[in-house]
């Protein structure tokens, strides 16, 4: 006979779900917090947490992500606004200060939307293990002009 869920019996059982669909804490911390096991816990939110809870707190993360960014396209109209009447009056200084709010407006804009791409890239064209993959594999279809020339034709085209 299957036992029955602690975590579903318990009295604050609203209160366990929320956290748990939170995840701000550990399974511990809420364990602890609700004297119950980390296990328990574990196995309630595989097998009974309502996946209505989890709907619901990812539908509140997109709409705090869409409040942030129509607050960030509010600032980034007002900075716009800002600049165009400074240029107009000819203020240089306040121009080229809302010049960089906008500017910085747009940055974060694009980190939000995923378009900004953030921390270091590579280029592995210019990498030498690439040049020595390239020509060994130049150098490998030598016998095969027709392969040859389909597989340089390709590397232009990806820009290699």
């Amino acid at each position: 006979m299957p036992r029955t869920c602690t975590v579903c019996a318990h009295a604050d059982r609203a209160a366990i779900d929320a956290a748990l669909v939170q995840g701000g804490d550990s399974f511990r911390t809420i364990a602890h917090r609700f004297n119950v096991s980390p296990d328990a816990l574990k196995r309630h939110k595989t097998a009974h947490l309502s996946r209505a809870l989890v709907k619901a707190q990812e539908a509140q993360e997109v709409a705090r992500g869409d409040a942030l960014l129509a607050q960030v396209r509010e600032l980034q109209a007002r900075a716009t606004s800002i600049l165009d009447a400074a240029e107009r009056s000819g203020d240089l200084k306040t121009a080229l200060a809302a010049i960089a709010q906008a500017r910085g407006c747009l940055e974060l804009l694009a980190k939000l939307l995923g378009e900004l791409q953030e921390g270091p890239t590579v280029n592995v064209v210019l990498l030498p293990e690439w040049v020595r993959v390239r020509t060994a594999i130049l150098n490998a279809l030598e016998g095969y002009p027709e392969a040859r020339l389909a597989v340089v034709e390709a590397l232009k085209d990806v820009g290699a």
